[in-house]
């Protein structure tokens, strides 16, 4: 196995970001519920997709990239930290967005017009539409240009995740479950992998806050990463667990979603998303209340940000 040393990593985030017990909430659901605050990863307001920058922005300076573009919706928190790191490197961004959700200068989009942000909208259902817009506009540009997927979600990226595994081990805690937002699969894929690598008798649940095919996107993450990491393994569909809590659809807020917001903020302080960190949070209120967690369990959250969803999306929180 290769050692994560070995990959070029900018350290832009603030590690290793700290683990408590929502003692409140494990009253409540009847187990011991952690969580992980990767939220505080310190650009921005924090959030999952620094750790997967780290990596991803450290190959692009590999490769003298002077712009960087990324995708995602118009609320993607993905989107905005990439801006917000790459502008603290030096670099310049370019989000080329789907033009689906909240457009208006709220949210992230507010933050990006903050960062002074080259951000642009296609009225397009394809990330092949986008991915070919951003090489027109890079070789237009005559600059060398470096494209980071949607949420950061391929090999590199989730190298974050791996190590964020590693992180939680040598705490030498230990966690019979961590739960995860399942949007883009790089997060699920490193945190899957990472399990298998440095936690083996954790077992990882994705809670899908979309409706794509995560057991087939999830799995070939996990087998991309294996592979730079030159493991001796293959991960297979076997090693992905999903829940689906997707709701009405992606970014449209669910009943249950923004009960586990009211429910956090109530008796945690903390403040979740209705796009992802509610919707998953309430898979986890859910598998706790359908009996999946034993009352000594010790199950772990992975708070991946995203609060400045709560000022873009009108939605009746009850």
């Amino acid at each position: 196995m290769k050692s994560l040393q070995e990959f070029p990593r900018i350290p832009l985030a603030v590690l290793p970001t700290p683990i408590q017990k929502l003692e409140n909430i494990s009253r409540l659901l009847g187990t011991n519920v952690w969580i992980k605050r990767d939220d505080l990863t310190g650009i921005g307001l924090g959030g999952n997709k620094v750790r997967k920058l780290e990596f991803l922005l450290a190959d692009a300076k590999r490769q003298g990239a002077e712009i960087v573009f990324t995708t995602g919706g118009a609320q993607s928190n993905h989107a905005m930290l990439t801006a917000a790191c790459a502008k603290k490197l030096g670099m310049t961004p370019i989000l080329i967005l789907k033009k689906r959700g909240v457009t208006e200068r709220k949210g992230n989009q507010l933050l990006e017009y903050l960062m002074d942000t080259d951000v642009r909208f296609m009225d397009t259902d394809s990330y092949d539409d986008i991915y070919a817009e951003m090489d027109r506009v890079g070789q237009a540009s005559g600059k060398k240009y470096y494209k980071i997927p949607c949420g950061g979600s391929n090999a590199i990226g989730a190298l974050g995740y791996v190590n964020c595994m590693k992180e939680i081990a040598d705490t030498g805690m230990h966690f019979d479950y961590v739960c995860c937002a399942e949007g883009s699969g790089g997060t699920h894929a490193g945190v899957a992998l990472g399990a298998k690598l440095f936690m083996p008798k954790t077992q990882v649940v994705g809670l899908m806050v979309d409706s794509d095919p995560f057991e087939i996107i999830t799995t070939r993450i996990m087998q991309e990463t294996a592979k730079l990491l030159e493991l001796d393994f293959v991960p297979t569909e076997s090693d992905v667990h999903l829940v689906n809590m997707c709701g009405p659809g992606y970014a449209i807020p669910s009943p249950e979603g923004n009960a586990a917001i009211r429910m956090m903020a109530a008796n945690e302080g903390l403040f979740l998303d209705p796009v992802y960190t509610g919707k998953a949070f309430a898979g986890l209120i859910k598998l706790a209340r359908e009996g999946k967690f034993k009352s000594d369990d010790n199950v772990l959250y992975l708070y991946s940000g995203g609060a400045g969803g709560l000022f873009a999306i009108d939605v009746d929180l009850g």
